[in-house]
């Protein structure tokens, strides 16, 4: 799999601020865990990393939660990302979801792909599947 300082990271408990998205009963602090295990649970993804406002900024009651899900699969794009959106109804947080394999974030990496690079580098961890 794809090197960075992500990659080395232990999976531990992730901190997040306890913000409450216009819209939903709970702060994002207590419904992501809940989404993390459910994804998880069902499709088994090689990584998740959590970036954008929630993992390296401040995230306001406007901000969504984006996340980057790694894992093998054969579903084109469109359909990766629906496979995850439909575990998440109802919608426990606004949710932006980027889902790519593993070879395509090391594709990515490799040609210098800063969004993904930023990613990768400065995303928190909040699943990453022992070896």
């Amino acid at each position: 799999m794809f090197q960075s300082a992500t990659t080395r990271r232990k999976r531990r408990s992730v901190s997040l601020p306890s913000i409450v998205p216009i819209g939903c009963e709970l702060p994002v602090s207590e419904s992501l865990p809940a989404a993390v295990r459910r994804i998880v649970r069902h499709l088994r993804p090689d990584k998740i990393i959590l970036f954008g406002s929630y993992a390296y900024g401040k995230p306001t009651p406007d901000s969504d939660v984006d996340l980057l899900v790694v894992m093998r699969t054969r579903l084109k794009r469109a359909n990766r990302t629906w496979a995850i959106s439909r575990l998440l109804l109802p919608r426990p947080f606004p949710v932006d979801i980027l889902v790519r394999t593993p070879k395509e974030v090391e594709h990515a990496l490799a040609k210098g792909d800063f969004f993904i690079e930023e990613i990768t580098e400065q995303g928190r961890v909040l699943y990453e599947r022992r070896r």
